[in-house]
């Protein structure tokens, strides 16, 4: 449930402390520094502590987003079944520098492997038909939700030529 900032007018218009909203925030779930500096603003909290807040978080490693990066870029491959360009988007949605992503990017998919993801989440979007018997519109949308699913065109097309031995277009 989301609460709104208190309003200027209202009883108490005293900013709730940037550093203890922090840490109940973090309590509940790993956040990027740029979302919880956004979560701590919309709570009403002042400029100055949040800085203050995410200067001290980030000295004892309490706020991170090299683990954040990979902690997200690892639930996105391994349980959503994502594909690395969907990840990176997840990422750079999150707030992450670029070189953080591409690192949690390498790192996880040395773990993961790609094609074998690729082939649960075909297998997933086939319902157990062959893929020979497809229609053509069928298999566009076979493709479509694989490519929105993050896996590369190229992947994609190579591993249904595969299962059903026709060209891919």
């Amino acid at each position: 449930m989301r609460r709104s900032p208190k309003s200027p007018g209202s009883a108490s218009s005293v900013s709730p402390d940037a550093l203890t909203v922090a840490l109940t925030l973090l309590g509940q779930r790993e956040l990027s520094e740029a979302q919880l500096r956004r979560r701590l603003e919309r709570r009403g909290c002042d400029r100055n502590g949040i800085d203050a807040a995410i200067d001290r978080l980030r000295r004892d490693r309490t706020l991170d987003d090299a683990r954040v990066a990979r902690a997200a870029a690892r639930l996105e491959a391994a349980i959503r079944h994502r594909g690395p360009a969907r990840v990176r988007q997840r990422l750079q949605a999150m707030g992450l520098a670029s070189h953080l992503i591409q690192d949690a990017i390498t790192d996880t998919f040395a773990e993961v492997d790609e094609a074998a993801l690729l082939d649960a989440a075909l297998a997933r979007r086939l319902h157990g038909r062959d893929p020979a018997t497809l229609d053509h519109k069928a298999r566009a949308r076979v493709v479509r939700g694989l490519v929105g699913q993050g896996f590369s065109l190229g992947a994609v097309l190579e591993r249904l030529t595969r299962r059903d031995g026709r060209d891919p277009t």
